[in-house]
């Protein structure tokens, strides 16, 4: 079995909107363009006829797919059950700080408290 473990980077964290290619038109407005050879825009047309769109909206929904499992993957970690287990149970029995991560948690402290 295999656990996903999102990783939240503060700055970086951004939420990923599945729903981002069904936006109205209204609220459109940025635009988007590629230079792409004949043979190219042929592949993307047939492609986008497979799936009954037209070429923007299949550019949109597979740019937006894959922007989403390009952040999904960067953001996730597949874990064993074992490393769960030792995750889990560093979490929930995390070991008595030593004289150096003290120092550094009181060194922390002053730095921020300013």
């Amino acid at each position: 079995m295999i656990a996903i473990v999102h990783l939240i980077s503060a700055p970086q964290y951004m939420e990923v909107d599945t729903d981002i290619v069904k936006t109205n038109r209204l609220g459109k407005n940025a635009r988007l363009e590629a230079r792409v050879t004949i043979e190219q825009k042929q592949l993307l047309e047939r492609a986008a006829n497979l799936r009954g769109q037209n070429l923007t909206e299949f550019m949109i929904s597979v740019l937006a797919e894959a922007a989403t499992q390009t952040i999904l993957n960067s953001e996730l970690i597949a874990l064993t059950d074992r490393d769960r287990q030792a995750f889990a149970a560093a979490l929930l029995n995390p070991p008595t700080p030593n004289e150096r991560a003290i120092s550094d948690a009181k060194w922390y402290a002053q730095v921020n408290s300013k």
